[in-house]
């Protein structure tokens, strides 16, 4: 639940504001119609059941002319780094302290908790008026909708949404005159014409998602007093008296209770007194004259239209200058798809890459894994290129091969971070590369320690970390847990990312050779995820990578399903050679 919470923050800040916003037109419009207000209050309801980032997203989706706008091929690195430092966050139940679990856990509980509560107790009242219809017996009366009898002290009202029926208390019409049944009647049609039960059983939806939300329970008062209010000014404009009217609502409420639940549209809801007093006033709603509803219907169109367009524009808003650039740049194709793939730093402070499938370069700017990019083309995962370039400024080099002596973790860590940045650079500049962040649930595996212990075995020297691979064999020098589970994800040694679950710290030598599986694709590329599948116990058959991960480095692969946040790639190029 702990990738939820800022999401969810997110969207009840901006459900507040457009509640906020609908209090102060609803107040502009006072002296107004009520039905339009009660349409408001319902918008605002309905609200948090639509978050803005889903229109956005859509917005997103649509296609746009690229010659027309200006083109952008990356995000923003600080936008990146937000959502996928410091590692992947695929699945933050494996790498989220255990402290955050339990809260987060905990307010899941509590939440849960609410909602059941909430929909007991509404189930609860429904029952109680569900065996009151089934006791009751039709009646002959004029209305649209047909009419019940029963034994009961609940007030008359529409009882059901599907196929509502009038439910009346027997002796109803002994407590009333017959003018003052007729107006009573006549509010009640009020209620069927508009469907008053189907929109507040929305409300009630929302009630029990978001029942810890003060806002939402006002939102629900307001709705039961404008309706009230909308179903009141239609029997007065149908010629009903005020007197009459107001005398029906005090007989009914004098003799009967109030329906229990707020889909049962009756007649005695909101507040009584204010409603008397208007009945008596007869108080009716001004017409919108053309100016207020072309404000209304702008303002309509700019609270839909505002995420929609960010969603349309987002990917194409220029960032800002990048921190770190390369000074000298080189991008060709490889010779041959066939043979090792490396990333490795030169001797000036740059890069070269040799053999590499585009999408390794892409797991390598933006730190996540392959499986994390998504709409990917082909081409990206089958050809390799050789890509080198020189930093824009000074910078520390280390040796290509061997790791350089007296070199900190942290120095390592920084050199690593601006050649990323870098890599980012290269990628917007030669391949075009525009990319927009989403959430989808994905599949992973986890890393956990084996029966019989781990296998791993220290780093030798701290120093430059190494990662080369190739069918059958992979290498890593001098990593902890987290970097080798994003090397094996961004070499796609499994088919799947992977995080670390064994709680192990401290760098490793890791050396791993297994009988490749020739229908799988190459290191690098996005195979399929299915056929990777452990076929059970610690992991994989008899010379599968999944068996020598346990035998080797007595490490067991188990495999999980979470929430993950991915690249999706907008537009890619193919590179022309230099």
């Amino acid at each position: 639940m702990q990738h939820l919470i800022a999401p969810l923050a997110n969207h009840m800040w901006q459900s507040t504001a457009f509640v906020a916003a609908v209090a102060v037109v609803c107040l502009a419009l006072r002296n107004h119609s009520p039905r339009l207000r009660y349409w408001l209050w319902l918008a605002a309801s309905l609200k948090f059941l639509v978050p803005f980032s889903v229109l956005v997203s859509l917005g997103a989706s649509f296609d746009r002319p690229q010659e027309s706008v200006p083109v952008v091929q990356a995000l923003t690195v600080e936008q990146l780094s937000y959502a996928f430092a410091p590692a992947p966050p695929s699945l933050a139940a494996a790498e989220t302290p255990a402290a955050a679990v339990a809260w987060s856990t905990a307010l899941l509980c509590l939440w849960a908790a609410g909602f059941i509560g909430i929909a007991v107790w509404r189930f609860r009242q429904w029952r109680s008026l569900y065996v009151i219809r089934r006791q009751a017996e039709s009646v002959s009366l004029e209305f649209p909708v047909p009419a019940v009898e029963a034994d009961s002290l609940i007030e008359p009202g529409i009882f059901g949404i599907v196929r509502p029926v009038l439910l009346l208390p027997r002796g109803l019409r002994g407590q009333l005159t017959d003018e003052q049944f007729e107006t009573l009647i006549a509010h009640e049609l009020c209620h069927v014409r508009y469907r008053d039960n189907m929109t507040a059983a929305m409300h009630m939806a929302v009630e029990a998602l978001f029942w810890f939300y003060p806002p939402i329970w006002w939102i629900g008062a307001k709705l039961v007093a404008e309706r009230e209010r909308a179903c009141d000014q239609s029997v007065l404009a149908q010629g009903g008296s005020a007197e009459v009217y107001a005398a029906s609502i005090l007989n009914v409420c004098r003799h009967y209770l109030e329906s229990p639940l707020l889909c049962a549209s009756g007649i005695t809801g909101a507040e009584l007194k204010t409603r008397i007093h208007e009945i008596m006033e007869r108080r009716a709603g001004r017409p919108l004259s053309a100016m207020r509803k072309a404000a209304l219907a702008i303002a309509a169109l700019v609270a839909v239209s505002i995420p929609v367009a960010i969603g349309l524009l987002r990917p194409q808003t220029l960032p800002p200058p990048a921190d770190y650039m390369y000074g000298v740049v080189s991008v060709r194709p490889s010779a041959s798809n066939e043979g090792d793939s490396r990333i490795d730093p030169d001797s000036h402070g740059g890069m070269q890459v040799q053999n590499v499938a585009v999408i390794m370069l892409m797991t390598f700017a933006y730190d996540v894994p392959a499986e994390r990019f998504a709409d990917v083309p082909e081409w990206v995962t089958t050809d390799r290129f050789d890509v080198g370039f020189t930093p824009e400024r000074e910078e520390m080099s280390f040796a290509p091969v061997s790791r350089s002596e007296g070199i900190s973790s942290d120095q390592v860590e920084g050199l690593m971070s601006r050649q990323r940045e870098r890599m980012q650079a290269v990628l917007r500049d030669r391949f075009g590369l525009v990319v927009r962040a989403e959430s989808r649930e994905l599949p992973f595996y986890a890393l956990t320690i084996a029966k019989g212990g781990s296998k791993l075995t220290p780093a030798a020297k701290d120093g430059f970390m190494r990662l080369l691979g190739s069918r059958g064999w992979f290498t890593a020098k001098g990593v902890d847990l987290q970097e080798l589970t994003l090397g094996m994800s961004n070499q796609n040694l499994l088919g799947r990312p992977v995080v670390d679950e064994t709680g192990l710290g401290g760098r490793y030598d890791v050396e791993l050779k297994w009988t490749p599986d020739r229908s799988m694709p190459p290191l690098g590329a996005r195979g399929p995820v299915g056929p990777r599948e452990p076929p059970g116990g610690d992991g994989g058959g008899e010379g599968s990578v999944f068996a020598a991960l346990t035998e080797q480095l007595g490490i067991k692969v188990e495999s999980r399903k979470g929430p993950a946040s991915v690249l999706v790639v907008e537009k890619i190029e193919k590179p022309e050679g230099n």
